[in-house]
This record gives structure tokens, sequence and C-alpha cells, in this order.
């Protein structure tokens, strides 16, 4: 595989990301309950934090479309979408471990990217 394809590869994985994390959070602003459920969580009385981890989501994907555009030029943001998946991983492995399905999302989009990205750098 050329330096092309590893960057192309890298590009579809970051978007692809995007849009999986924009499916689960842009629901967990309005019905933050039901996706909690759907995680394997309890419901929850008061809405407003799920909700705004569900918009802070948001916002963190939309940091990564820098990467998604360009990883030559932005390297450093690349390298940083990669290890906020990891970062993604810690948290629910080791505070939240009832959420591993969260887990997995992140290791996934994590695993992918971070061998895309070390690929792109070495050819």
């Amino acid at each position: 595989m050329t330096k092309a394809d590893y960057a192309t590869g890298f590009r579809l994985m970051v978007l692809l990301g995007v849009v999986a994390n924009l499916a689960l959070a842009i629901p967990a602003v309005f019905v933050p309950n039901a996706v909690i459920t759907l995680v394997g969580g309890a419901p929850v009385a008061e809405t407003v934090w799920p909700a705004f981890a569900g918009w802070l989501l948001i916002l963190l994907s939309l940091f990564y479309l820098p990467a998604a555009l360009d990883p030559g030029r932005y390297r450093i943001i690349a390298v940083l979408t990669v290890l906020a998946r990891f970062a993604g991983v810690v948290f629910f492995t080791l505070l939240y471990p009832q959420f591993l399905l969260l887990a997995l999302f992140d290791l996934f989009f994590g695993v992918t990217q971070g061998a895309l990205l070390l690929a792109l750098g070495r050819r």
C-alpha cells in the first residue's frame, strides 16, 4: 500500500468515527436516558449531565475533522484523535466497566486509526 492509501484509510476511519460519535451523541442530547439504557446503564433522574456529555462528544468530534481532511498537515491533531480514543478506552475500562460497549467502541476506532496513522508515518 502507498502512503496515499494509508492517508485515505485514516481519513475514512476518522470520518466513520465522527459519524458513529454523532449517532450516539445527538440522541444523548435530546433523550439521554434512552441512550444510557441502550449502552447498559440505568436511567437517571437529572439528565442535564448526560445530555451535556453528549454535547461535549459532538464538540470533540468536530475537533477530529482537520485530521480527517489532511492528516499530514494536521499531524498533531491526528495523533490527538487517536490518543483521545484510547483515553476513552481507559476511562470506561477502569472507571465504568459496566459500559464495556463504549470502551470497545473507542478501542475499535483507536486501534484502526492508530495503525493507519503509524503506517502513514512509516511510508
